[in-house]
């Protein structure tokens, strides 16, 4: 932590203890589930109406540079509570839950035992498992003052998520029922001496579709700009291996093709529902006098392709599935109110360690990520030079591992089988941000400076991967200079890789 920084939360401790009343600010975390950036008017676009959320970015800072180091939901949650890329927690689909030693590191458990109220609504997204490697799987509800989260992917349905059942009459679509949660926590705590975190993880905007009924009106009829790299033609040049998932078909089966607007209209409902949420728990704040007092912090575990490149979904390492909105509003200081934006690039990593701060807590040095809020005193500056972008979920053929700087990403697709070939990608996104020319092929001085990036990348899953889940394969599977074979991982083996004696000679770099 910058030693200026550490002297004014120790300012700030010694002016509680001597007077007696709390200095730390409240925290309100609102994390949407598949939500690409674009679907903002704060990013740009024109044709949607998400009015509060614009209200918040114009109150505080918008980061144009986010990225979700892991662009699916489960390990994305954890990459936000822990500071840690997903290599480092080893909770995913497919590998499994989080350790109950590590759940105890998470900013909601290190805010609850410093003092802080905290309480949960939402998609939780993942399990902790008790104790032993065999140990019982749970949700954490106990580890809050106040639950009303839910397993797996919860439903839109108010009246179908058991802890949010007493909001259900009022308000029968989650997205708002998570607002009036939100809003009782606020009012609550705000007569308490404690500090509050509130956290809220929307269901929306994930499929299956089921927009508001109260905002059917909103989109009726409209007709959307589509981005400029929409569709097939624009994705001819990204690798074999990116087409091998689901995301490739569902272009075609979840109607991006044929039914643009009507999909789009029905997606961008979802959001302005969650809009209306966040208006009501900034106004639940504003009405209970913690106004000057409380940060907010908006974000989202992954994105969404929306037909870009011809692809739907999200996982694929692209910029619609990893690169999100994020906004930090915190009223206390002198950036707020000045719509201000920051090029810097940041991790949803960093969500742990810039929450921490807030309250005043020191930042593990074995956390990955880093604090965001150097970059309040200046959006100009850097936090970090690099994140890593990991797939290591669905179909061996799809999955693959990068890097990506302020300019720079550089992508790796290790499988080989058949007609693929391991596949490298380079895109320049301060020129192209549409990623629609991969540099790769051209061996320029940039592609060698970005595999030195990436190799670093994978020298630190090699070092610091647990050793659990099947995570520590994948330090050779991703290294440029170990060929892959077809069947060094056995089927059923829960993707322990089969070592192998008869590997070619590395390939220089």
């Amino acid at each position: 932590m910058n030693p200026f920084r550490l002297i004014s939360h120790l300012v700030l401790l010694v002016a509680t203890l001597a007077f007696g009343k709390e200095t730390r600010p409240n925290v309100v975390f609102l994390f949407t589930d598949d939500q690409s950036s674009y679907s903002l008017g704060c990013y740009g676009n024109k044709d949607v109406k998400t009015p509060h959320i614009d209200s918040l970015s114009e109150a505080g800072m918008t980061f144009d540079h986010h990225y979700d180091t892991t662009a699916i939901c489960m390990a994305s949650r954890v990459n936000v509570m822990t500071g840690l890329y997903e290599y480092r927690h080893g909770c995913n689909f497919d590998h499994g839950p989080l350790t109950e030693k590590l759940w105890q590191t998470s900013y909601p458990m290190r805010l609850r035992k410093s003092g802080y109220l905290t309480a949960f609504a939402g998609k939780f997204g993942f399990e902790v498992r008790k104790g032993t490697e065999n140990g019982p799987k749970y949700l954490p509800e106990d580890d809050f003052d106040k639950w009303g989260g839910g397993p797996g992917q919860t439903n839109y349905a108010t009246a179908r998520n058991p802890s949010m059942k007493a909001y259900a009459q009022e308000y029968p679509h989650s997205s708002r029922s998570y607002g009036a949660f939100g809003s009782d926590f606020v009012r609550e705590s705000a007569k308490s001496e404690k500090p509050f975190c509130l956290s809220i993880s929307f269901k929306a905007p994930h499929k299956p579709d089921q927009p508001d009924p109260l905002f059917d009106k909103v989109y009726a009829g409209k007709k959307f700009t589509k981005p400029a790299n929409y569709g097939r033609e624009y994705g001819k040049h990204f690798s074999l291996q990116s087409k091998q998932g689901r995301q490739y078909e569902r272009f075609v089966s979840w109607g991006y093709r044929d039914r643009y607007d009507e999909v789009m209209a029905i997606y961008h409902q979802m959001v302005h529902g969650v809009d209306a949420a966040v208006g009501m728990v900034r106004a639940a704040v504003k009405e209970a006098g913690v106004a000057e007092n409380t940060v907010f912090i908006f974000t989202s575990d992954n994105g969404f392709f929306c037909g870009s490149h011809g692809y739907g979904s999200k996982v694929l390492p692209y910029e619609e599935s990893t690169n999100v909105p994020l906004i930090i509003f915190d009223p206390r200081h002198a950036s707020s109110g000045k719509k201000l934006r920051s090029s810097a690039l940041t991790a949803n990593i960093d969500m742990a360690p810039t929450i921490l701060e807030l309250a005043g807590l020191e930042v593990p040095a074995e956390m990955d990520g880093v604090s965001l809020l150097p970059l309040l005193d200046d959006p100009t500056a850097a936090v970090r030079e690099t994140a890593a972008l990991i797939n290591v979920w669905g179909p061996q053929s799809a999955q693959s591992y990068g890097v990506v700087t302020r300019d720079y990403k550089y992508l790796y697709w290790p499988y080989e089988a058949g007609e693929l070939e391991p596949t490298e990608e380079l895109y320049h996104l301060a020129k192209d941000p549409h990623e629609l020319t991969n540099l790769a092929p051209l061996k320029g001085k940039e592609l060698k400076q970005m595999r030195a990036v990436y190799d670093d990348a994978v020298e630190s899953w090699k070092r610091d991967s647990v050793d659990y889940n099947g995570y520590e394969q994948y330090g050779d599977i991703f290294d440029r200079s170990i060929p892959w074979r077809t069947g060094r991982v056995k089927s059923g083996d829960n993707g322990k890789r089969e070592k192998r004696k008869d590997r070619k000679k590395p390939r220089k770099k």
